[in-house]
């Protein structure tokens, strides 16, 4: 959740302009919506961090879990694993939005 924040917040400098467009809102006020440009490396450190501590859960560090626990079923950690790769995906497509914008605007 805390990485999804901060990819968010890496990226609403370029999205918000970009979903404005596409929704048809115009004018030249949308291309000053910059403002939390100078935050973004941070936002990005922020994503990156919170991927590898997630990962270094789900990866590296040993469970522990009592017999009868939802930990202690194998679907579980399956799950989050797969739920772990899909938000990864999500959130680098989301960091690379402003590299891309250009394109569409």
């Amino acid at each position: 959740m805390a990485g999804a924040l901060a990819a968010i917040g890496a990226s609403v400098c370029c999205v918000g302009p970009l979903v404005l467009l596409a929704l048809g809102i115009g004018g030249t006020w949308v291309g000053s919506l910059t403002a939390m440009e100078p935050f973004r490396p941070w936002f990005i450190g922020l994503t990156l961090l919170f991927l590898g501590l997630a990962f270094r859960k789900l990866y590296l560090v040993p469970r522990v879990c009592a017999p009868g626990t939802p930990c202690a079923d194998p679907r579980t950690l399956k799950r989050q694993r797969i739920t772990f790769w899909i938000v990864t995906t999500l959130l680098l497509v989301l960091l690379a939005v402003p590299w891309f914008a250009p394109l569409f605007y």
